[in-house]
């Protein structure tokens, strides 16, 4: 069957009046389609799935590189000595923006424009987030750095969300494993590189958060131009968007959508692991090799660069097998079972090549799990013509572990510790526990998909 890069808008049935019958009497109007209704979806091409790649490298680009990087260099320059202002500026934007996201991806799923139903928030996200860089660049204040980073999270992320919702939109089941693993492996890469570009301009302020964020912008915008979404004007039209329809976008029954309840709470437990693994870090090594927190970040930067390359192929094999064996519950186990080996490996090393190898271990285990697990998201949606509010739903089960993870965290870490030493081993210990139980989740609960 030839790869098919048309446009796969939806099919409204038409309301024009059937031709009279024999005796004359016109034929009864059909009845109205009461909502939208996803179409059926047809492989897609190699320079669809592509432009999807470079999309995600965009958004990723001039998202991560601040998150990464800049954000940080700004927050030193305006206040020295200051590093938790950081924390402060960065969380505040990620709840902003996790309290819209689903009300974002409703009003995208109901959108009608010539552009498309997500082609609109990929550019208006790009437009905002650009602008917000500079603001971000130019504020002379921590408080205005950080209002003007909250617009550059809705920008960017509206974005990210627009280009995952076209995934859902259009990537058919014998195809989710490898663009999911493809564009995982895009936003590994898109920082690694970015904060290289921000690093060959960092004697201007300005540069360091425009060239990134203008590049990301283009890669991001050329994508709907070049493979255009298609009109989304005959779709048929839902009534307008309620009070009540923002409130229950927040969630869903899991007793009408188990599959999609159960892989939820599967990724919340996999990532509250992950999260209690990740999140004291620098000071885990720093202990573990009894070097001062300053001069580890050599270390850190080293292990995530062996770890990106660790990552890539852990996407990569795993999406791409998933898709060939036409089974994905079974990576999902495997990247849980692989972060267990890292996490033990990590809470008992004492050296710094058992570190390495712990730490490279859980990044090809994360990647396992996310490429795949993301390919199941997509095929256990409720409602695939509202794929932007469920998957901004889903995000809450990686964003929601995001920020309990660090305040549960300190509270393990001093259970048994002695003489001012942090019990890091018990802490990757329970992270290595809550993601194998993650994947069991998905393995023997989720049951429409292999």
């Amino acid at each position: 069957m030839p790869h098919d890069d048309r446009d796969l808008s939806v099919a409204v049935p038409s309301a024009t009046p059937s031709a009279p019958d024999r005796d004359g009497h016109p034929a009864e109007l059909p009845a109205p389609a009461p909502a939208v209704e996803a179409p059926a979806l047809q492989k897609v091409g190699r320079a669809y799935l592509t432009w999807l790649m470079i999309a995600s490298f965009g958004g990723s680009l001039a998202l991560m590189v601040p998150l990464s990087y800049s954000l940080a260099l700004r927050i030193s320059d305006l206040a020295p000595g200051h590093e938790e202002q950081l924390g402060y500026v960065t969380g505040s934007a990620q709840f902003v923006y996790l309290i819209l996201s689903p009300a974002i991806g409703v009003w995208s799923d109901r959108t009608r424009s010539r552009l498309g139903r997500r082609t609109p928030f990929m550019i208006a996200g790009a437009l905002l987030g650009t602008v917000a860089l500079v603001g971000v660049a130019l504020a002379p204040t921590v408080l205005l750095v950080g209002l003007a980073w909250v617009l550059g999270m809705i920008g960017w992320s509206t974005t990210g969300q627009a280009i995952q919702n076209v995934q859902a939109d259009r990537v058919p089941e014998e195809q989710r494993g490898r663009i999911s693993a493809l564009t995982g492996v895009m936003t590994q890469i898109a920082p690694v590189l970015g904060i290289g570009i921000a690093y060959a301009v960092a004697s201007s302020t300005l540069l360091v958060f425009l060239l990134p964020g203008v590049l990301g912008a283009v890669l991001v915008v050329l994508f709907p131009f070049v493979k255009p979404e298609g009109d989304s004007r005959t779709l048929v039209h839902t009534s307008g968007v309620t009070l009540k329809d923002l409130v229950t976008s927040y969630g869903f029954d899991p007793r009408r959508y188990p599959d999609f309840g159960w892989n939820w709470l599967g990724r919340f437990v996999f990532f509250m692991g992950l999260y209690f693994n990740t999140t004291f870090g620098t000071f885990f090594y720093a202990q573990r090799l009894d070097m001062p927190v300053k001069e580890v970040a050599g270390i850190v930067a080293s292990i995530g660069i062996i770890g990106v390359l660790a990552a890539t192929g852990g996407a990569i094999g795993g999406g791409f097998l998933s898709d060939k064996l036409g089974r994905r519950k079974l990576f999902t186990l495997i990247g849980s079972g692989l972060f267990v080996v890292g996490a033990v490996t990590e809470a008992f090393a004492y050296s710094l090549p058992q570190l390495i190898v712990g730490a490279v271990v859980m990044q090809l285990a994360i990647a396992v799990f996310s490429a795949v697990d993301q390919a199941i998201v997509f095929a256990v949606l409720p409602d695939r013509a509202q794929a932007g509010r469920y998957l901004a739903v889903v995000a809450f089960a990686q964003k929601i572990p995001s920020a309990l993870a660090p305040l549960i965290a300190p509270l393990v870490i001093t259970v048994g510790a002695t003489g001012g030493q942090k019990n890091y081993t018990e802490l990757y210990l329970i992270g290595g526990v809550l993601a194998l139980a993650g994947g069991l989740i998905v393995k023997f609960k989720v049951k429409s998909v292999r």
